[in-house]
Order: structure tokens, then sequence, then C-alpha cells
């Protein structure tokens, strides 16, 4: 597995877990708001080996309860089923972070995983211009894999600039009555693209509210 970090403990990026969040090296699309960007290439690993990982797992034992395997895109790593089953076996929770581009290795991985976090860029129509090219083919089939399976799962959506009311709206349907929506603050990462303002966000909330019960800013 190619480790472009290691964040020790997490209060935040899985629900009700405290966590320790293990961020894979390399994604297969390339948004141009991504707050990971010197992950996408590929080429950024630190000096961190699994078996490090797992030797500060075992002691931290009790004071952490699960760990996130977040990205860079954690399905394009060969040997992640092989990490999830072995944190799995140290007794630990697994969420899984992806993109959805990969529903036959997602579908694997909901074998073992606690709960996975699946971002939906944009409405289907409109991926290739935030994404670049993209099958959303594999992005439908990831979205029914997920509503289907016995997981715990949430979609989630940036609200970057680009993105309309109209897409929201587009996006609500497409996953409508999913468990969890998260829809996420933009962050701008040295662009000059302005924030979306407070009230956009709970216009945008409640237009998803009409489709996800379960819907809420993050």
């Amino acid at each position: 597995m190619k480790i472009g970090g290691f964040l020790k403990q997490s209060f935040v990026d899985f629900p009700a877990t405290i966590s320790a969040v293990i961020f894979t090296s390399g994604c297969n699309i390339n948004c141009w708001y991504c707050h990971n960007r010197e992950l996408i290439d590929g080429t950024k690993e630190e000096d961190i080996s699994l078996d490090y990982i797992y030797d500060f797992l075992e002691k931290r034992k009790g004071f952490l309860d699960g760990v996130v395997i977040s990205g860079g895109e954690p399905t394009l790593q060969t040997d992640l089923l092989d990490v999830i089953k072995r944190l799995k076996n140290m007794g630990f929770k697994v969420k899984l972070d992806t993109n959805g581009t990969n529903p036959d290795v997602l579908e694997k991985a909901l074998l073992f995983v606690d709960f996975v976090a699946m971002d939906i860029k944009t409405c289907p129509e409109n991926y290739q211009k935030v994404v670049g090219k993209v099958d959303i083919e594999n992005i439908k089939r990831s979205v029914k894999i997920l509503m289907n399976s016995n997981c715990d799962y949430e979609f989630r959506t940036t609200f970057a600039p680009g993105i309309s009311f109209e897409d929201i709206e587009k996006i609500a349907k497409f996953v409508q009555g999913a468990k969890r929506f998260a829809l996420q603050t933009y962050r701008p990462q040295g662009s000059n693209w302005p924030k979306q303002p407070p009230e956009n966000y709970e216009k945008a909330l409640n237009i998803i509210k009409k489709y996800i019960f379960n819907a809420f800013i993050r």
C-alpha cells in the first residue's frame, strides 16, 4: 500500500468513532478543489510502513476504536482488502472513503468494512466537467451497491463553486432514499473562487431533505 499520510487520532473522520486515518497515495480523478491534491498523482509517499501502523494501532487499543482508509483513492491499492482484513482481525472498526469509480472492489470491501463514505462529485451528467474522464456507469453501480447493502454508509458532496442548486437537486434525486447525506463545506485551495455564503448551504440542504431524510451540513 502506498501511504501518503497517517493521522494518529481523529474525532471527525469516522462517525461516533475515535479513529486513526491512513491516507493512500494516488487517485484516478482530478477534482480541482481537492484538499489532498498532493496525493493525486501518486508520487507522494511517506516513509511509513504498514508494519509501523499496525504496531502503533496495537499499542492504541482501548484508545482508538476504528481506522479510516482514505486517499487519494484507496480502491486503487492492490492490497486494500488484505489491509482491511488485518485491521478487522486486530479488533478495529474500518471505514472506507471512496469516489465510487471501482464498484467491483467496493463490493468486495463491503464484506468486511463497517462504514463507507462515497463522494458524489456532482450530478451524473456533469461528472466529466468536474473530475475529468470517468465512466459514470461505475459511479451508478457503486451507488446501487451501497444502497442495497447492509453496511452503514453516507454519500457526500462538496458544495464547490460551479455546483448550482439545480445540480444539488439532481444529486439528491440520484441518491434518493440514502441512509445519510453530508453537504460538505468548500474550502478554497489557493484559488480565487469564493466560498458559498451560509444561506446557500441552508437552501441547498432544504433541497436535499426533500429526497433524503438524514441530511446535514458538515
